[in-house]
């Protein structure tokens, strides 16, 4: 977790926010396993867009395409989605220590988790760097948590809006620098296809506008 916040600083270079495309697998090797990439899709919902294999082991499935609150039970949803509000909104980090639900074959089992704010190529901040780190045997899944704390905390050097919730103390969340197996965490360039923009043009039919080419006949033989 350390090491994939300090890449994020790294990325930074003093400007607010680091873009997703800037990020390369081999600047966070070893928590790659625990790492992922969410997506905003709407007001206080992201899904993942890439995401390391400790989290589809905690579900038992791959979990890319799935919202984040897949991970989460009923009654957190709610504060997790208020927090990524914040996260994208602000932009800020955001910081969960997560308790599990435990049960017939699920011991105890805690997580913490680390969200650092990411431009698109559009230049909005609708993704996101992640990282989850659990304590714990994983046991029968899926494992769901509750959330015990988060701690929201502002960007560094944008500004932040007057109405904005103060965050709430969490507890520290421990660096973990785990050796994990490298996955796949590059994603595959689309290519963007921007809109036209209609002109005044093209609003005007063949009655009002005049024509651009007049075909002209002639019968005449005599040359």
């Amino acid at each position: 977790m350390a090491q994939v916040e300090a890449y994020w600083e790294g990325l930074r270079g003093g400007r607010p926010i680091p873009f997703r495309s800037e990020i390369d697998p081999r600047g966070i090797d070893r928590a790659l396993e625990h790492a992922f990439i969410l997506e905003r899709i709407a007001p206080g919902v992201a899904r993942f867009r890439l995401a390391g294999s400790h989290l589809n082991d905690l579900m038992g499935m791959e979990v890319r395409g799935m919202p984040v609150t897949t991970l989460f039970t009923p009654d957190a949803r709610r504060q997790i989605s208020d927090a990524m509000e914040h996260l994208f909104e602000q932009p800020a980090t955001v910081r969960f220590h997560l308790v599990a639900e435990t049960g017939f074959g699920k011991p105890a089992l805690t997580a913490d988790v680390l969200l650092l704010p990411l431009k698109s190529d559009l230049g909005d901040v609708s993704r996101a760097l992640g990282c989850l780190v659990t304590e714990g045997q994983i046991g029968r899944t899926p494992r769901r948590f509750d959330l015990e704390a988060v701690e929201v905390l502002p960007v560094a050097g944008v500004a932040v809006f007057p109405d904005s919730a103060p965050a709430v103390p969490a507890r520290g969340i421990p660096a973990s620098d785990v050796p994990a197996e490298t996955v796949g965490f590059a994603e595959d360039q689309k290519p963007f296809a921007a809109l036209e923009k209609r002109t005044a043009a093209s609003k005007l039919t063949c009655k009002t506008a005049p024509p651009y080419l007049r075909l002209v006949s002639s019968n005449d033989d005599t040359e």
